[in-house]
């Protein structure tokens, strides 16, 4: 059974219910497919009820993040379509009522971790993203972040550092290669920010912090996105590349500094709360 855990809250009603009842309609379908001989004769049925409920929740999401002019709205509505394509062309395997049932739990498996993914790592920073930035600011890693744990915070630095880096040779209008240049940085992003989530995680199994485990579903969740970023969709782009890249930029950097400042801070305050000496 996949729960719809704390971590899960955005802590918008409308929507965490509605997150909440595509929990329930997934584990429902999971059971269904378990319980029958004939998975073909219900696929379709469950598919259908499975994908008219998520373009429902999916509207009402997009209609809230317009209502407040919410600046992540364009790479929302491009993972929403991703989703809606994924379910459309499903194809069931009949070739056997096993094929079936695998193929029907492979495809609600794929689900239910999108389904995770996009709430820990897009739906998670639903309001808390200004329409406006002071670009001259929204880079600095400045005291607010800092968790008091060094080897996190030179870490979150340097992943500050990189994003600054990225923003720059997106506006670097006369720098030769800059499409290169923005593969190799977020490339370099993912690398390093698989490093750090691994330092914390091991950080964190070390002193027995209680919430480890939400902390790594966010990390796969932030991981997941910036592995999925599609480059090749990306050189393919002619007018919106700046403008998706730039959405890009603002969505990383939103969630780094919100994870940081709702999450990883914790960390430090469980450390200095229960008087914990962390080796050097």
């Amino acid at each position: 059974m996949y729960e719809f855990t704390e971590d899960c809250m955005i802590h918008i009603d409308n929507i965490d219910e509605e997150h909440r009842k595509l929990f329930q309609m997934l584990n429902e379908a999971f059971a269904l497919v378990k319980e029958t001989d004939n998975a073909a004769s219900i696929a379709k049925n469950l598919i259908d009820n499975l994908k008219d409920y998520a373009i429902t929740h999916f509207a009402h999401e997009e209609d809230y993040m317009k209502s407040i002019h919410d600046p992540e709205l364009p790479i929302q509505q491009r993972e929403h379509k991703a989703f809606a394509e994924k379910i459309n062309t499903f194809k069931l395997d009949e070739s056997s009522p096993e094929a079936a049932r695998n193929s029907l739990n492979e495809l609600l498996l794929y689900l239910t971790r999108w389904l995770y993914s996009h709430i820990l790592s897009s739906d998670m920073m639903i309001g808390k993203m200004a329409p406006e930035t002071n670009v001259d600011d929204a880079f600095a890693f400045t005291d607010k972040y800092i968790t008091g744990i060094e080897l996190v915070d030179e870490e979150h630095k340097h992943l500050f550092d990189i994003i600054r880096d990225t923003n720059d040779v997106i506006h670097a209008e006369l720098l030769h290669d800059k499409y290169d240049e923005i593969i190799r940085l977020l490339s370099e992003l993912r690398e390093y920010t698989e490093t750090h989530f691994s330092d914390e995680e091991e950080l964190m199994k070390k002193i027995g912090y209680p919430e480890i485990e939400a902390q790594k579903r966010a990390h796969s969740a932030f991981v997941e996105k910036l592995v999925n970023i599609d480059f090749r969709e990306l050189e393919a782009m002619d007018d919106n590349q700046e403008e998706y890249l730039m959405d890009l930029i603002g969505f990383l950097l939103g969630w780094l500094s919100n994870h940081i400042l709702a999450s990883d801070k914790k960390i430090g305050k469980y450390i200095k709360e229960h008087n914990i000496v962390l080796e050097k």
